[in-house]
């Protein structure tokens, strides 16, 4: 029986003992459990009697007992409390104490094949310092947020609000799917039919729900080296052996065959961490390989949007012998990583199957959520605030390269679009003592080393990003930074 929202009591009316009684053995042991707050009162003898289904006398004949023993105090006009310090004891004499042994919970959680993988260190509290420099955060300044919020609204609205409401079952919502196909997809060279799109929560979701539907225990998978660890581990956990392919200024480097393997992840718009764009040449090499030696590709484009010198190279997805493409696209990168929302583009037949994988996972992304982005998007908002995110994000490229350059002087030519710069120090910097310096000085970089397959060559490595900095804060951070640079290589010499 739950009391008021707030604790489960039981009452056994066939038994011997009195309903009082064990009423009032019951909430001695609430009491001892920590349930109720001592600055709340507990609650009235008429609410616990009608939640009970029992008399007010009983629930006052336990009550009184408790007063008895000095667990509770009356205080007038305000009802009954706790006594803190009674309470404090009865805590601490074990009445609380599980009758039962601990769990070894060793036992039953399973054991996971990328526990010995290297994985990104993120800071929870990242906007508390001066100077962030993370990657995948957003400045908060940056959000529509009167745009978002009358979006929100209008989903909640006729026609739209069966479609926040509902329970989709495997199902998206057919004006998002709509709008993705007309006004986004298009921008990326794409041309789909709503049935090869699946809605996720974030590209992160549509990896795991791939490695899941196509990843053997056994499967060789590809993977660019240096390139992004939560996709490493995705796949590992299914049981992959991962094949790591050097990545160079022109993207990852094609190996001679594809020949067992599975799959293959790339970031070809934007290489995650190095920002480098994979060539032409490159893209199509991989797709004969694929079709070749029938392997996969996966073409995550998680911030195509945000180049700023030339024209945006169209996604893999878009070129005419690209079948065996699955691209994952996001929002999260340029408006919030916290919306959770992303989006995945494939064949039907492998959407259809993603999709019943999905329905026994979370059924779907929020509908709520889903038919708000759509309004956003169909009302213009959504390329208006990708425009202004750019213009923002180019300042802040810009601001952070030139003051790279002229801090660190380590010769830096970063590739022209991103939301993060990829540095490479001299080969006695420590990243991970770096890392720890610049923290002490309110500065937050990102470690390089655990982007790579062999970590303990590249310590001399770190990513720094500038979506969630202050243009203002950008200069004075990399000063702070290069003071830290300084420190670390001095620690070295010693």
């Amino acid at each position: 029986m739950n009391v008021a929202g707030r604790t489960p009591i039981s009452i056994e009316r066939g038994s011997d003992e009195p309903l009082y009684a064990q009423l009032r053995r019951s909430l001695e042991h609430q009491i001892a459990s920590g349930i109720f707050a001592t600055s709340q009162p507990l609650p009235s003898s008429r609410e616990l009697a009608r939640e009970l289904g029992v008399s007010r006398n009983t629930v006052n004949a336990a009550y009184q007992e408790l007063v008895a023993e000095g667990y509770v105090e009356s205080q007038p006009r305000r009802g009954l409390f706790l006594n803190d310090d009674r309470v404090a004891g009865l805590t601490s004499s074990g009445a609380a104490v599980e009758d039962t042994a601990p769990v070894d919970w060793s036992r039953h959680i399973r054991a996971r094949a990328d526990r010995r993988l290297p994985e990104i260190a993120k800071e929870t509290d990242w906007h508390r310092f001066p100077y962030p420099f993370v990657a995948g955060q957003v400045e908060a300044a940056s959000f529509p947020r009167l745009a978002w919020a009358q979006a929100l609204r209008q989903a909640l609205s006729e026609p739209h609000v069966h479609y926040s409401l509902r329970d989709g079952i495997d199902e998206d919502d057919p004006l998002l799917l709509e709008e993705i196909c007309r006004r986004v997809l298009p921008s990326r060279g794409i041309e789909v039919g709503t049935e090869q799109v699946l809605v996720t929560l974030g590209s992160q979701q549509g990896l795991d729900l791939l490695a899941s539907t196509l990843v053997r225990p056994g499967d060789r998978v590809g993977v660019e080296d240096p390139g992004y660890p939560d996709a490493r581990r995705i796949v590992v956990r299914e049981g992959a052996e991962l094949v790591p392919y050097a990545v160079d200024g022109a993207g990852a480097v094609p190996p001679e065959t594809l020949t067992g393997v599975r799959l293959v992840l790339l970031t070809p718009s934007h290489q995650s961490p190095t920002n480098v764009t994979l060539s032409i040449g490159r893209r199509r090499q991989l797709l004969a390989l694929a079709d070749r030696d029938d392997a996969l590709v996966v073409e995550d484009d998680y911030d195509s949007e945000f180049r700023y010198q030339g024209s945006p190279t169209p996604a893999m997805k878009a070129l005419p012998e690209s079948r065996r493409v699955i691209y994952l696209g996001t929002f999260s990168k340029f408006l919030a990583p916290g919306l959770r929302l992303g989006y995945l583009v494939a064949e039907a037949e492998l959407v259809a199957e993603l999709r019943r994988q999905r329905r026994y996972r979370v059924r779907h992304a929020s509908g709520h959520v889903q038919r708000a982005m759509a309004l956003l998007i169909s009302s213009g908002q959504y390329r208006r605030t990708v425009r202004r995110r750019r213009t923002q994000l180019q300042r802040n490229w810009r601001l952070l390269t030139d003051a790279l350059e002229t801090e660190l002087g380590w010769g830096l030519d970063p590739p022209p679009g991103g939301v993060s710069v990829w540095v490479t120090g001299p080969p006695d910097l420590d990243c991970a003592d770096l890392v720890a310096r610049a923290r002490t000085r309110g500065v937050l970089v990102e470690r390089g080393d655990v982007y790579f397959a062999e970590p303990a060559r590249h310590r001399n490595r770190f990513r720094l990003g500038f979506a969630a900095i202050a243009a203002e804060a950008v200069e004075p951070g990399v000063c702070e930074l290069g003071a830290a640079v300084r420190e670390s290589l001095a620690g070295a010499d010693a």
